[in-house]
């Protein structure tokens, strides 16, 4: 992992911008592969060594936040509309989930992927930055609905992925309208400890303070040693409260 130090000054000092540029893309890719290979133990299938790449990557547009200082990108994620998924056979979550209910409903979809956030800028303020200029961007493309997969590490096995999901379809499950089915189920453990607080990640909090509901059951992603669920997000359901924050602190060029 690339040691980074998160400095006091750090809200003033971060900017986003939006590209489609082949070698920013690559800081994203390695980024996220540095990020993604030390949390789950996995070299995520990698063709080339370092990078987290895929077919994907060409037509998305991908936010990228930068320390100012530093000129390092500390948090990137990537956005695929709707309108690109005859080129790349759907979106990516449709390799894990059964999405023919939810995408049969009226509005248009974008797909959120590959969030990352480098550890030592896992702040409010990061995160903040991220979802501010996300929201120009919804807001810019008319975006109806917003989906994504919230991936929970399964280094011990998998109980903490069952405990924080069953947290989450207890407190955050969608309507039956927009129920999808896992392609690869998660194995169902054991539960032990049930009045041991949940540690939900830090970014599938932001997600639900936003708003957005989980879908259903997870699914198992070995290559990422990982468990994904289906998150889903209302644009117009977005609190004023978060809407007035993002559009006020949201950075030019984003």
């Amino acid at each position: 992992m690339t040691a980074l130090t998160a400095r006091a000054d750090l809200p003033r000092r971060l900017h986003t911008c939006v590209t489609r540029d082949p070698a920013q893309v690559t800081l994203a890719q390695r980024l996220r592969y540095e990020v993604f290979s030390a949390e789950y133990g996995s070299d995520l299938g990698a063709e080339t060594p370092g990078l987290d790449a895929d077919e994907f990557d060409h037509w998305c547009d991908h936010l990228m936040v930068t320390d100012g200082t530093t000129g390092e990108l500390v948090a990137t994620t990537r956005i695929l509309r709707q309108d690109h998924c005859p080129e790349t056979g759907g979106f990516y979550s449709e390799n894990e989930f059964d999405l023919g209910r939810l995408l049969s409903r009226p509005g248009r979809v974008a797909e959120l992927g590959r969030t990352c956030v480098h550890p030592a800028y896992r702040n409010g303020a990061t995160i903040g930055v991220l979802w501010s200029a996300l929201a120009v961007w919804l807001m810019e493309h008319h975006i109806d609905r917003v989906i994504g997969c919230a991936s929970i590490s399964m280094s011990d096995g998998g109980l903490k992925a069952w405990r924080i999901a069953r947290h989450l379809q207890d407190r955050y499950l969608s309507a039956e309208g927009d129920r999808v089915w896992p392609r690869r189920a998660l194995p169902h453990l054991t539960r032990s400890n049930p009045e041991r607080p949940v540690e939900i990640p830090a970014l599938i909090r932001t997600y639900m303070r936003l708003g957005a509901r989980v879908c259903g059951e997870p699914c198992w992603d070995p290559e990422f040693r990982c468990a994904d669920m289906l998150v889903l997000l209302e644009v117009r359901d977005l609190s004023a409260r978060y809407s007035r924050h993002f559009m006020r602190q949201a950075p030019g060029g984003a």
